[in-house]
């Protein structure tokens, strides 16, 4: 995964038209009544205060920029449909970021199904093979660490210690305990302390 995957830019726009009001100014919560109304302006606005975190998510899930787009609109069109569905149980960017962590799970596992016989080489050669000359920097080894824990931890660990996500908003994104939220995030940092150390160990010598 490049440093430019990590840097693009979330998708640009939808196909919704532009607010006409200072409605984006408006609590999260206070555009509920418009989305379910399919006001437009309210549509963008909701659309516009969330997008860049949502597709940060998405982007350092998938860890592909068009993945990521695609995923990204496909959680708000998700969210305008089943707006209806929302209880008010939790905030209403927490359901939202339920529906994507969703949508990315989804995907990915269509794309390994598809990709299970055919691996990709190229990623291959960046994710794992190092050249015995040069040691990858912390970053670029902290990267394929993270990309080689169970999809659990790592959806855990990046919501969590990378995105800001708390342990009760996560586990009402993948509707499981915020206790398990916790286990798992701890086994996280452990895989990647244990994956970490011997270039750690390295760099202190």
């Amino acid at each position: 995964m490049s440093e430019k995957d990590h840097d693009a830019s979330p998708p640009g726009a939808m196909t919704l038209p532009l607010a006409t009001s200072p409605i984006s100014d408006y609590p999260a919560d206070a555009l509920v009544p418009g989305l379910r109304a399919r006001d437009a302006a309210s549509e963008r606005a909701f659309y516009e205060r969330h997008v860049d975190r949502v597709f940060r998510l998405c982007m350092r899930m998938t860890g592909r920029d068009d993945l990521a787009q695609e995923c990204t609109q496909d959680a708000f069109v998700r969210a305008f449909e089943r707006i209806d569905a929302f209880r008010g149980d939790a905030a209403i960017g927490t359901w939202l970021h339920a529906i994507a962590v969703s949508v990315v799970l989804n995907r990915l596992r269509r794309e390994k199904r598809a990709d299970a016989r055919h691996a990709d080489l190229a990623v291959v050669d960046q994710q794992v093979a190092m050249p015995t000359a040069a040691e990858p920097d912390l970053k670029d080894r902290l990267r394929a660490a993270i990309d080689a824990l169970p999809p659990g931890y790592r959806t855990v660990f990046l919501m969590h210690d990378v995105e800001g996500f708390t342990h009760d908003e996560i586990g009402v994104a993948l509707g499981v305990a915020a206790g398990t939220s916790k286990t798992q995030l701890f086994h996280a940092r452990r895989k990647l302390r244990d994956a970490l150390a011997p270039f750690v160990r390295t760099e202190m010598v």
